[in-house]
């Protein structure tokens, strides 16, 4: 379910940013710029449009939130029967590509995790072919591919 604007958190490496729900889910980035086509359109329909969510199985909005200091690092918090975890968002200013970097700690207990990926170029449009090279899922999606040169692409290091 998508959130209200007011709930969403900015994380970004000052060539794009993402939009964080208080629920663990990315609901919002182009790549690899600002004025690039969403591959996360959630915000504007629904999962079905593209996501990233990691949050607590049981689900949820976070219990606290906040950026570190003067950054776009974000922490959120969850608190469930099960123990407390973080996860910290960001985008480190990039290199050759844009990153998004989501790490899970367990603060307290054992909290069981769940992942939802949906990756879907052009605002929720186009849904890509997805394999494995190497230790990275490569997604590709557009009139040229899987030919030469894709139109979108989308790398994940696993």
């Amino acid at each position: 379910m998508v959130g209200r604007i007011e709930d969403y958190a900015l994380i970004g490496d000052l060539q794009t940013a993402a939009l964080v729900g208080r629920d663990g889910s990315i609901d919002w980035l182009c790549l690899p710029r600002f004025d690039s086509p969403a591959c996360f359109a959630a915000l504007l329909h629904d999962e079905s449009a593209g996501r990233w969510q990691l949050a607590p199985a049981s689900g949820g909005a976070a219990t606290r939130r906040a950026y570190r200091g003067d950054t776009l690092v974000l922490d959120t918090e969850w608190d469930t029967p099960d123990g407390t975890v973080r996860i910290t968002d960001c985008m480190p200013v990039r290199g050759e590509a844009a990153d998004v970097v989501r790490v899970v700690e367990g603060l307290s207990g054992a909290v069981p995790m769940r992942m939802d990926m949906r990756l879907r170029f052009d605002y929720g449009h186009v849904a890509p072919w997805v394999r494995r090279v190497g230790h990275q899922l490569a997604a590709v999606a557009g009139p040229d591919a899987p030919g030469c040169a894709p139109r979108w692409t989308c790398t994940a290091t696993t």
